[in-house]
C-alpha cells in the first residue's frame, strides 16, 4: 500500500480523517479518505501500489471498461450516456479551436466514436488494454496507450477531454503539464469529476458511489480544482453541471447503503441534489479550462 504524505496541491503534510469507504465494485475492502488541513483536498490514502491498482478495475460492473449491459443499472447508465454524448459533442464544438480532439481515458470509445461521426478528427488515449482493444475493434478508432502522450506534437489539439478520468490519475501535476503542452493556445480542456460537496455526497456519506475507492485516488471540490489548475498555470473559464449523474450515483448509492435497489429513493435524492446544487454543487461537474 502507498501512503500519500504530501498534498499534491499545497504540499501540506497535515491531514485529518474524512471517512472510510468500501470498494463495493471489486474487492469489498475498506479504504480511508483523508483531508488536507492546508487546502481541504480529499485524498484516498493509503491506496494500492500502482503495480496492483489495475486489478481493482477488473469487474464486469465497471462499465467504462467493460461496456456491459448486465443488470438494470447498467442498462440505465447506457441509456443516460446516449443522451449525454450529443451534449458533450456540442459543448466541445462550441469551444474547440479547429476540429482536432484528444479524449484521454476514452474507455471503450463511446464518446470518441460519437465525436468522430459528427466530423471531428479524433484520437483516444486509454491505459486499460481491454477497453482500448474494444474501442479499436468495435468502432475502428485510433486509440493508444497513455505513454504516448509525451510523443504528440505540442499545441496540436483544439479540445482535450477527460470524462471522469482525472480522479484516476496518480500524478496530477505531470498529467496537467502534458495536457497544457498539447493544447492549442485558444483551445480548451474539459475535465468532468464527481463533487463531494454535492447534496447526494453529503446524504450518502461513506456509501456515496462516486467515492469509488480505491480507483478514485482524488476527490475534487470546486475550490480544490481551482487551486490545482492555478498551481499548474491553467485558467478556469466555466463550471457546468452533469445533471443526470445525480440520479445514476444515487441509484448505486442506495444499493450500497441498503443492499438492494431503491429506485424511488434514488430518483428523489437525485432530484433534491439537482435542486440544491446552486451554481457549483452538482453531483458531477465539467470544468472548462484554458491556458
Amino acid at each position: 500500500m502507498t501512503e500519500i504524505t504530501h498534498c499534491p496541491i499545497c504540499s501540506s503534510i497535515d491531514f485529518s480523517p474524512h471517512l472510510s469507504a468500501i470498494d463495493y465494485t471489486v474487492s469489498k475492502e475498506s479504504f480511508a479518505i483523508k483531508q488536507c488541513k492546508g487546502c481541504g483536498f480529499l485524498i484516498t490514502s493509503p491506496r494500492p501500489d500502482l503495480a496492483v491498482l489495475g486489478s481493482y478495475y477488473h469487474s464486469e460492473d465497471y462499465i467504462s471498461h467493460s461496456d456491459t449491459s448486465k443488470g438494470l443499472i447498467s442498462k440505465l447508465y447506457k441509456v443516460a450516456r446516449g443522451f449525454t454524448l450529443d451534449r458533450k459533442h456540442r459543448l466541445v464544438s462550441k469551444y474547440c479551436k479547429g476540429n482536432k480532439l484528444l479524449d484521454v481515458g476514452c474507455g471503450t470509445g463511446a464518446f470518441l466514436n460519437h465525436a468522430k461521426n459528427k466530423g471531428l478528427d479524433v484520437l483516444g488515449v486509454e491505459p486499460d488494454k481491454g477497453a482500448r482493444a474494444f474501442a479499436i475493434e468495435k468502432y475502428g478508432l485510433s486509440v493508444c496507450d497513455e505513454t504516448m502522450l509525451s510523443e504528440f506534437e505540442a499545441s496540436s489539439f483544439g479540445a482535450i477531454t477527460l470524462w471522469h478520468v482525472l480522479e484516476h490519475v496518480p500524478n496530477l501535476d505531470e498529467r496537467l503539464d502534458q495536457l497544457k503542452r498539447l493544447l492549442h493556445p485558444q483551445g480548451r480542456i474539459f475535465i468532468a469529476v464527481p463533487n463531494p460537496n454535492s447534496f447526494d455526497a453529503k446524504h450518502y456519506q461513506a456509501h456515496w458511489a462516486a467515492y469509488d475507492v480505491p480507483r478514485h485516488l482524488w476527490h475534487f471540490t470546486p475550490v480544490t480544482m481551482r487551486k490545482l489548475l492555478e498551481k499548474n498555470g491553467l485558467h478556469l473559464h466555466d463550471v457546468l453541471p452533469m445533471k443526470l449523474d445525480a440520479f445514476y450515483i444515487s441509484l448505486l448509492s442506495e444499493r450500497y447503503k441498503h443492499g438492494r435497489e431503491r429506485y424511488f429513493s434514488a430518483f428523489w435524492n437525485g432530484v433534491k441534489s439537482n435542486l440544491k446544487a446552486g451554481k457549483h454543487a452538482w453531483s458531477s461537474q465539467i470544468y472548462v479550462i484554458g491556458k
